[in-house]
């Protein structure tokens, strides 16, 4: 056997290793969304289903109707107030963290000031604070600030989260120097080289951690659960556990009421699932920082695009319907 097919069988093998990998790699992709799709699947189906048909199960109801969905629409004044305040208290969070964490990370990483880096320690260390051990003491400070049963109780404690920060100074960072060092000589003051400069090259990573952190907010439940005390101040994921005392025999309704409070943060995926993938597959060099897009006729690529993305859209849609298996009828 000569040296020329010895390294064609050893090439075969590669691409063979190589297919089977994407395969598995597709099937498990898949598979994940499928079975995050099972509850969804199971919410919409009962929240179409009528009264008559609850008693049998059915993955979709030989007859349809829309009436819950319309009673609740119409009829139901206290989910639009908690749709409200829930996207009241994420928009909020969302433009102060974003605002806050990069002029943080521009400090730590383009400002030259004693004990930053003694800051940042602090800062990725406090990763490994479990936030259930701030839960008493930062009740206590709320009190004492008269902040309970209000906005700002939701919004100022997530404000100083470390995630931003780290994730920005890792970016800020691959940032080249020299545009910096050109812009001051161009008379730029700090400012101006944070506003015209280091955001609008970040603008992937921070329309990313906005979306993050937008849907991490929407779906807190234990702390509004602790500093809301009026049924009308609720959260979305609040006001969800109250539902089931009041549609305990009715799944029908109790889905209709579930499927709406899911459809906004579905939708905002829907809307911004490109940044997210802009975001996640961008590269940064030592002397350049550039995004890589890679061709659109790579079919097996946008495969994988589209499950990786159908799951992320999947996974945050289903965490306010993920419990609902057990309140099955």
């Amino acid at each position: 056997m000569s040296f020329a097919d010895t390294a064609k069988d050893l090439i075969d093998v590669r691409v063979d290793v190589q297919t089977l990998y994407e395969v598995g790699v597709y099937v498990v992709l898949y598979g994940l969304a499928l079975l995050w799709f099972i509850p969804l699947l199971r919410m919409f189906a009962l929240s179409v289903t009528p009264s008559t048909q609850l008693f049998g199960f059915q993955w979709v109801p030989t007859r349809v109707t829309l009436a819950f969905w319309i009673e609740t629409i119409t009829t139901s004044d206290l989910l639009g107030r908690w749709i409200l305040n829930t996207f009241i208290i994420a928009s909020t969070t969302t433009a102060l963290i974003v605002v806050v964490d990069s002029m943080v990370a521009f400090s730590l990483t383009r400002l030259e000031w004693p004990g930053r880096k003694a800051i940042l320690g602090i800062i990725i260390a406090s990763f490994m604070v479990p936030p259930q051990i701030n839960v008493i003491p930062l009740f206590t400070l709320i009190n004492r600030l008269g902040w309970v049963n209000s906005y700002q109780a939701l919004v100022f404690p997530f404000v100083a989260g470390p995630l931003g920060v780290f994730l920005l100074v890792q970016f800020f960072r691959d940032i080249p120097e020299d545009l910096e060092e050109s812009a001051r000589l161009d008379g730029f003051s700090t400012f101006r080289i944070y506003a015209q400069i280091i955001l609008p090259l970040s603008l992937p990573v921070i329309t990313a951690l906005a979306l993050f952190v937008f849907v991490w907010s929407w779906n807190q439940y234990l702390w509004p659960l602790i500093v809301l005390q009026n049924e009308a101040a609720y959260t979305l994921p609040v006001g969800a556990t109250t539902l089931q005392s009041v549609y305990a025999q009715e799944s029908n309704r109790l889905m209709a009421n579930l499927a709406l409070i899911s459809l906004p943060l579905f939708i905002v995926f829907l809307l911004f699932q490109d940044k997210l993938i802009s975001a996640c597959r961008c590269r940064q060099g030592r002397d350049s920082l550039w995004l890589e897009i890679r061709s659109r006729s790579d079919v097996r690529w946008r495969a994988f695009l589209g499950s990786s993305t159908g799951i992320a859209c999947l996974l945050w849609s289903s965490v306010l319907s993920g419990f609902l298996c057990r309140y099955r009828s």
